[in-house]
């Protein structure tokens, strides 16, 4: 009884803001600050303006799949086969290269912003997708190496053994026998890295000024009222549920897929 209760407690501390979120949403303008606990009257008006023309929300969220997107592709390319190494290979100073890997994702994103906005300024990448990919790998990669090396340590080494015993190079045995048995792995991990760049706001806000390749998180900050210093809480509101819906589809469509990814190699 006690932990249903801590579950039920949890559940709703984590979904009370997001309906919050929903419900602030669908009120009128004039009705913001009301605290019923359902719109009256319900009115979507705050939907109609975050896609009026000019707004441009529509193309950041184009923008924000586009640099989710690669991010995850890239991160998990490079992650797969640098974990693989470090999880198989015997060679000097593993140990040390795995944790100067986790390392570099303890640094603080803000210290960063400076260096970097010098760095891109001087090669001409300000307003363009590089400028948030490379950053975000920065940080996602670290998690993707870090998650596949212990799970592909948990993999039994026998069957790469049988599959090259059977005529397989290495990399062919890798790539059909340890990638199908890490799928669960991989995708989980793929499902946090691209989470994390599509949330991603303090390196997209700094890079990019240019409307046409803002992110969607950049894109809702810089909403403006009917007034210069209106705040459009119900357009923000249906811009953060437009933004987190995805998300939220992806993890219940794919939950299993990725308690699997969780929780492989727990039990043996």
């Amino acid at each position: 009884m006690l932990r249903r209760t801590g579950m039920i407690g949890i559940a709703l501390y984590c979904l009370v803001p997001f309906y919050w979120m929903v419900v602030s949403s669908f009120r009128r303008t004039a009705d913001m600050y009301d605290k019923t606990p359902v719109p009256v009257p319900w009115s979507v008006e705050s939907y109609q303006a975050v896609f009026e023309e000019g707004v441009g929300f529509g193309r950041s969220l184009v923008n924000s799949l586009i640099v989710a997107g690669v991010t995850t592709a890239v991160t998990l390319l490079v992650g797969t086969l640098a974990a693989y190494a470090l999880a198989r290979l015997t060679f000097r100073f593993k140990n040390l290269i795995l944790a100067l890997i986790i390392a570099v994702s303890m640094f603080p994103g803000a210290l960063l912003i400076v260096p970097l906005l010098k760095l891109f300024t001087a090669i001409g990448w300000i307003n363009t997708y590089q400028a948030m990919i490379a950053p975000s790998m920065s940080f996602a990669l670290p998690l993707t190496v870090w998650n596949l090396t212990t799970f592909f340590r948990q993999l039994p080494f026998e069957l790469e053994q049988a599959a090259m015993i059977d005529g397989c190079t290495p990399f062919t045995a890798f790539r059909r026998v340890m990638l199908p048995l890490a799928a669960p792995g991989i995708f989980t991990t793929a499902i946090l890295a691209f989470i994390a760049t599509w949330n991603e706001f303090i390196i997209a806000v700094t890079m990019i000024n240019d409307p046409a390749t803002q992110t969607a998180t950049v894109r809702i900050a810089q909403f403006t009222g009917a007034a210069k210093y209106d705040t459009p809480f119900g357009t923000q509101m249906a811009a953060g549920v437009l933004v987190t819906i995805p998300l939220v589809l992806l993890v219940l469509f794919f939950q299993r897929r990725i308690v699997t990814g969780l929780t492989a190699g727990a039990l043996k």
